[in-house]
C-alpha cells in the first residue's frame, strides 16, 4: 500500500502485486513510508533498470482466435509507458517480476533480436507470414532510444523482403521512416497507432510515459502522407472514462489519414484488476466505483474475462452500445477506405540471396 502523499509520479501501477508464482512476498508496510515522508526521503527510487536477457528464439506463433495476428515478435519485456490497463503486465510473472511497477521499471532487452529474426526469417520452411512488432509490448519504447533493436529489425525485414506490421504509441517510429518508406514501396509494411483519447488530462493518467495524442495524430497523419498505411487502435474503451470519446476519435483520425481503426473493451484479467483498481481509487475517487461496476458489466459481473470471442467485445448493453458506437464510426468516417493486404510473395528467392537455377 503506498501513502497517499507518496504516490509515485510518472507511474502508471502505484503497487508491486504479489507474483502468483511465488511462494514469499516483498511488503512495504505503512509504518516504513510514514517515516520515509515525515523524515523527507524517498521510500523508492524510482529508477528504470534495464535487464539483458538471451532467449533461443524471437518469432512467436499467436494461437488466441481472436487476437489479429498469426506470429509476434518482442524486443523488450516490460513497458516503461506505465498504461495502467495493459494486458502485458501479467506476462512480467513469468519471468520472476510483479506485473505491477516491476512492469514498468525492469525492462528485460532482448539485443540478439536482429540475428535471431534473421536466423527465423533464413529457415528453409519458413513462409511469409506478416509478423508484428509488439505483440505484447511496445516496440517504441523508452528503450528503444538507446538500443535501436527495433531499427535493426526493421533493415532486417527490408533485406529479406518479409512483411512485417507495427503497434505503437510512442512518436518514436518517426526516426525509422527511412526504413518504413522503403518497405512500403514493395507493400511490406502497416503500422498500428493505439490512441485511447483526446484529452490529455485522460492521457496523463492512463498512459503517463506515452507521446501526448498530439505528437500520436501527427505520427498518423505523416506516415500516411508517406504512403504508410495505418490503423488506429481506439484500445481499450473504457466505460465513464473514454468510451464518449468514440465518434470524436475516430473522426480525428480520419482526417489525419488513418485508413481504419479497432477496438477492444478493457478486460483487467490476473493482477491487472488489482492494479487497476488500486489506481482508479487514487486517480479518480469520485468515479472509481462507477466505471469498475461498468467493466464487471461489460464480463458477465467480473473484471476478468477469459472466453474466446467475447473477451475483446464484452457482451451486455453497456458492451454493446460501445460496439455499436464503433460500428457508426467506421460507416461514418471510413465506408471508402481499406488496409491493404500485405505482400507475402517475395521473400522467397531472398532467404538465401542466391538465383535459383531451375
Amino acid at each position: 500500500m503506498i501513502h497517499p502523499k507518496s504516490t509515485i509520479k510518472g507511474r502508471g501501477a502505484q503497487q508491486n502485486t504479489h507474483n502468483r508464482f511465488f511462494e514469499l512476498s516483498y511488503e512495504m508496510r505503512d509504518d516504513f513510508l510514514e517515516f520515509c515522508h515525515k523524515e523527507g526521503e524517498l521510500s523508492d527510487n524510482n529508477k528504470t533498470q534495464y535487464l539483458n536477457v538471451f532467449p533461443r528464439t524471437i518469432v512467436n506463433k499467436v494461437t488466441s482466435p481472436d487476437v489479429g495476428m498469426a506470429y509476434s515478435m518482442n524486443m523488450y519485456q516490460g513497458c516503461e509507458h506505465g498504461c495502467i490497463y495493459c494486458y502485458a503486465r501479467n506476462s512480467h510473472e513469468f519471468w520472476g517480476y510483479s506485473a505491477g511497477l516491476d512492469f514498468e521499471r525492469r525492462i528485460l532487452v532482448k539485443k540478439d533480436a536482429p540475428s535471431l529474426l534473421e536466423s527465423h526469417l533464413k529457415k528453409k520452411n519458413w513462409k511469409a507470414q506478416t509478423i508484428v512488432m509488439s505483440g505484447n509490448t511496445d516496440c517504441y519504447q523508452p528503450a528503444e532510444k538507446q538500443f535501436e533493436i527495433t531499427r535493426q529489425c526493421l533493415e532486417v525485414f527490408l533485406k529479406y523482403k518479409h512483411p512485417v506490421a507495427i503497434i505503437t504509441k510512442n512518436a518514436l517510429i518517426l526516426r525509422d521512416l527511412d526504413l518504413l518508406k522503403a518497405l512500403a514501396e514493395d507493400n511490406l509494411i502497416s503500422v498500428n497507432v493505439s490512441i485511447t483519447s483526446l484529452s490529455e488530462d485522460t492521457r496523463r493518467i492512463l498512459e503517463p510515459r506515452t507521446a501526448t495524442i498530439k505528437r500520436r495524430l501527427q505520427v498518423v497523419k505523416e506516415l500516411s502522407e508517406q504512403g504508410i498505411p495505418v490503423n488506429v487502435m481506439l484500445a481499450p474503451i473504457i466505460p465513464s472514462i473514454n468510451s464518449h470519446e468514440i465518434l470524436p476519435m475516430a473522426k480525428a483520425v480520419s482526417e489525419a489519414g488513418a485508413l481504419s481503426i479497432g477496438h477492444t473493451i478493457v478486460r483487467l484479467n490476473g493482477a491487472i484488476g488489482e492494479i487497476f483498481s488500486d489506481w482508479i481509487k487514487k486517480a479518480m475517487p469520485d468515479k472509481a466505483d462507477k466505471v469498475l461496476r461498468q467493466i464487471e458489466d461489460c464480463h458477465g459481473g467480473t473484471l476478468n474475462e477469459s472466453r474466446y470471442g467475447v473477451r475483446m467485445r464484452g457482451e451486455g448493453q453497456i458492451a454493446q452500445q460501445i460496439n455499436d458506437l464503433v460500428k457508426l464510426a467506421r460507416l461514418k468516417y471510413f465506408n471508402n477506405k481499406v488496409m491493404p493486404v500485405l505482400n507475402t510473395k517475395l521473400h522467397e528467392p531472398f532467404k538465401n540471396r542466391q538465383m535459383k537455377l531451375f
